[in-house]
């Protein structure tokens, strides 16, 4: 009982990251009956994405150090109302502007998800099983990818799409209720000690080593984006599935991002605690995770329905690598009283790089470009691993 006690904050935190990625993945899922019930262009759509990294990306970082200074208790009530309102107010929107708005609303709300998620399990998990507590806090992200389909599509298609993200909302005000209840344990809701002996362990801009985890965390999980927002289309447009067919197995590729958080996870908690030591595993393991990402450029080539699926099941897997094995890296190298920023750094670079990528997807996806599409998103892991370890080595030269 006090093992699962100990671990119940945790999962909380898993329940809020699930609900999240159903709010952002509902319109990914549905796009092909938006884009033609709307008129939306792929490139719009790709636009609207943007709207939602930006401001995604711009309220990480703040929400972040917003939790560590005023506490998590308060601040995810505060940023899960906000986030579901918006997923609701997509139910209203009918063309670009109405999307954009909704859509940046959402994203700057879930700006809180990852680093309230790091925060509550750097308060409640000794250090030995916070990579663990990490993937499982961080794992209903790609759970919400998986249950996503299975869960709005029975809804769209009974009552439409619009009804959908009314569903959606709703979800985020019963997680507001539990969270009422969870998050008056005392080491929640206790401010942090002052840790002045570690002070200078909090993350700087003038730091290398915290751009070359931000680059490793952006480049490496980028695949996920492509996965999250054109996968549907790309089944659709590309091999021909309906979009009842759409939700039937789009479960299939988050289920390798839901198992990849556990498994990375488990691999970081029994590498060595010493520093060196502990950043060459690190290192080794991002380097494994980035040359088994470029095989997804050969999807376009294979035009077959399983294989598809299977390797963009294995490219959320090896993304959820990198998420994991950069935390683990910050958190190693900066103190805890700065979980919440450090996970806002992290998902705030991913979603800057997302916002730009995005609409460049788009593009290519409105000329057929299928093939560009998926090249890029395969080098990019490589990208982030090789510049994280130009940075690394040049520190302990």
């Amino acid at each position: 009982m006090r093992r699962l006690s100990l671990w119940l904050p945790a999962a909380t935190m898993l329940l809020v990251s699930l609900i999240s990625y159903i709010d952002r993945n509902t319109l990914a899922l549905l796009a092909p009956t938006i884009l033609k019930d709307t008129g939306l262009s792929a490139e719009q759509y790709g636009f609207i994405i943007s709207a939602f990294s930006i401001a995604y990306m711009a309220g990480n970082p703040l929400w972040g150090r917003w939790l560590d200074r005023f506490g998590v208790r308060l601040g995810m009530m505060v940023a899960v109302g906000l986030w579901s309102l918006a997923s609701a107010g997509h139910a209203l929107a009918a063309g670009f502007a109405g999307f954009a708005l909704a859509r940046a609303t959402l994203g700057f709300g879930e700006g809180a998800t990852f680093p309230g998620a790091l925060s509550v399990v750097t308060r409640t998990l000794p250090p030995g099983l916070r990579a663990r507590g990490v993937a499982v806090a961080f794992s209903g992200g790609s759970l919400g990818s998986v249950v996503t389909p299975l869960i709005v599509t029975p809804i769209a298609l009974a009552w439409g799409w619009r009804a959908a993200f009314l569903f959606t909302g709703l979800l985020g005000l019963a997680w507001l209720a539990i969270w009422q209840f969870i998050s008056r344990r005392p080491e929640i809701v206790a401010p942090r000690p002052k840790e002045t002996s570690t002070e200078a362990r909090r993350p700087r801009p003038g730091d290398p080593r915290l751009w070359s985890f931000m680059l490793a965390y952006a480049l490496g999980a980028l695949p996920l984006a492509l996965v999250i927002y054109a996968a549907a289309l790309y089944l659709n447009r590309v091999l021909g599935a309906s979009q009842s067919l759409i939700g039937k197995v789009l479960w299939i590729p988050p289920l390798g991002w839901e198992i990849g958080y556990f498994f990375w996870g488990w691999l970081s908690d029994r590498l060595p605690s010493d520093g060196n030591a502990r950043l060459s595993g690190l290192g080794k393991m991002m380097g494994i995770a980035a040359a088994l990402s470029l095989p997804l450029a050969l999807v376009p080539w294979v035009r077959s329905f399983p294989l598809a699926l299977f390797q963009m099941f294995v490219a959320m897997f090896l993304a959820g690598g990198f998420i994991i094995l950069t935390i683990s890296y910050a958190t190693h190298l900066y103190s805890a009283a700065h979980s919440g920023l450090i996970a806002g750094l992290g998902a705030g670079a991913w979603s800057a790089a997302v916002a730009v990528v995005m609409p460049v997807f788009g593009r290519l996806i409105d000329r057929g470009r299928w093939d560009a599409a998926f090249l890029l998103a395969a080098v990019l892991p490589p990208a982030g691993w090789l510049l994280w370890l130009a940075v690394n080595r040049r520190r302990n030269a």
